[in-house]
């Protein structure tokens, strides 16, 4: 089971930090996921890190100003995001998935969290 928590309203420039917590499962096994809905639009990938914390991948729209991390001792994986856009705006999900390498695929997670506002005000 996953729960995404953090997001909020946050004016253009602002940050916000969101957290997933995994509470099942073996989660240092996982590569986890960050993924974002707007409305209207389909989901997108935003950033995944491997079980190792070896390899990272972003979407290009937000390199520089997000960093995906994880502490395998809280089962936690987080979402820095700085210097936010209007662009940003969405519901934000973490996912898990039991393969081998990052993927921007939504299909191939396994576990998906509930999701987590996000709002940037222009």
């Amino acid at each position: 089971q996953l729960q995404a928590f953090g997001g909020g309203l946050v004016q253009s420039g602002g940050s916000l930090r969101l957290s997933c917590v995994v509470s099942s499962g073996t989660f240092s096994r996982y590569i986890m996921g960050w993924f974002r809905q707007a409305p209207g639009k389909e989901r997108e990938f935003v950033a995944g890190i491997n079980w190792r914390v070896i390899n990272t991948s972003y979407r290009d729209s937000v390199k520089g100003r997000f960093t995906i991390s994880r502490d395998n001792i809280k089962n936690t994986v987080y979402l820095q995001m700085n210097s936010l856009k209007p662009e940003d705006t969405g519901v934000y999900f973490c996912a898990a998935d039991l393969g081998a390498t990052i993927s921007a695929r939504t299909a191939v997670y396994n576990y998906w969290g509930q999701g987590t506002l996000v709002t940037v005000s222009s």
